[in-house]
């Protein structure tokens, strides 16, 4: 018997072939691969509220005024591709009203430059490539892939350690709902700084080492449940000198019940977020279903064809 199967009919075959193989392959290949934290990042958000801070033209405490951290993620592109690490350059500065804009960071009421180095997959730091400070925990300036609905160890610079989030639930961001996650950090001693004895009650010693201390009221984050993305940040950060010794704090260096993301960023986060979490969806469900269900469509019209040109070729018994 000739093989008489029309060409489309083969075409047909060899799609619904490509795309079975396809289906599968874009889970475990082609999603993998894109769920990797990216290295060619460059974005700043936004965090405003109302508190204290140590004017030092005043050299006291003034209450009551606006504050805004802001904060730029620049990935380091080459040394990330060399390392296989996801390596993030993260300037964040505190700024007054009297120093906003500031033409130099340095001139900010408070500057900190790090460099984050992540296991791209993971999110878990990698303690290489120029990291400043070492850093630990499961998230900072994202969670990792996937969130799940449990707690989080998330690192606080400030504190220079490790805070418990513990997960609230759902949590909504201009109309995008993420995972809510809360937490808070009580009076802790960082460090100590030279200044005069009178700052801090101590009038007759010219200089002292006191006592730096952080403390910070709420945490609370909302992070897209697919890509780890925080869409809303808000921390409430009190930051003071203590006389060496003491039990109580002499100065207010910083101080605000809320801090948070502007409205502005939190836009920016969610558009970000949707479109990412957008794509990871994409490719873990929708188009490896879609692929399946016509890959599966065609292959069993493509070999009816096959078959029937088969038994009604001129060869055939049933042949005129």
């Amino acid at each position: 018997m000739r093989r008489t199967a029309s060409p489309m009919s083969l075409i047909l075959l060899g799609a619904g072939v490509f795309l079975l193989v396809l289906a599968p392959l874009l889970v475990t290949y082609v999603q993998p691969h894109a769920k990797r934290t990216p290295v060619g990042i460059d974005t700043t958000t936004v965090f405003t509220g109302t508190g204290s801070y140590f004017d030092t033209s005043q050299l006291k405490t003034v209450h009551d005024r606006r504050i805004t951290i802001t904060r730029q993620v620049r990935g380091d592109v080459a040394d990330s591709v060399k390392s296989d690490t996801a390596i993030w350059d993260v300037s964040t500065s505190v700024d007054t009203d009297a120093t906003l804009p500031a033409s130099d960071t340095r001139d900010s009421l408070q500057w900190t430059l790090e460099r984050w180095v992540t296991d791209r997959r993971t999110n878990e730091p990698v303690h290489c490539c120029g990291e400043s400070p070492a850093f630990d925990g499961e998230a900072y300036l994202k969670f990792p892939f996937d969130v799940e609905e449990r707690d989080y160890r998330w690192w606080d610079g400030t504190l220079g350690g490790v805070v418990r989030l513990r997960y609230e639930g759902p949590g909504t961001v201009q109309g995008y709902e993420g995972l809510r996650f809360t937490g808070s950090v009580p009076p802790t001693r960082t460090g100590v700084r030279q200044v005069p004895g009178r700052l801090v009650g101590m009038p007759k010693t010219p200089q002292v080492l006191a006592e730096e201390w952080y403390a910070n009221s709420r945490i609370e984050l909302v992070a897209d449940r697919r890509t780890g993305r925080i869409v809303y940040a808000a921390i409430g950060p009190k930051k003071t000198l203590r006389a060496p010794g003491a039990d109580t704090d002499a100065v207010v260096l910083l101080a605000s019940e809320k801090i948070a993301f502007t409205d502005r960023t939190q836009r920016q986060q969610v558009d970000l977020a949707s479109a990412d979490s957008g794509k990871l969806e994409l490719l873990g469900s929708t188009a490896p279903l879609a692929a399946g269900a016509l890959g599966a469509a065609l292959a069993v019209v493509g070999a009816a064809l096959v078959v029937r040109g088969r038994r009604t070729g001129p060869d055939s018994p049933d042949a005129p």
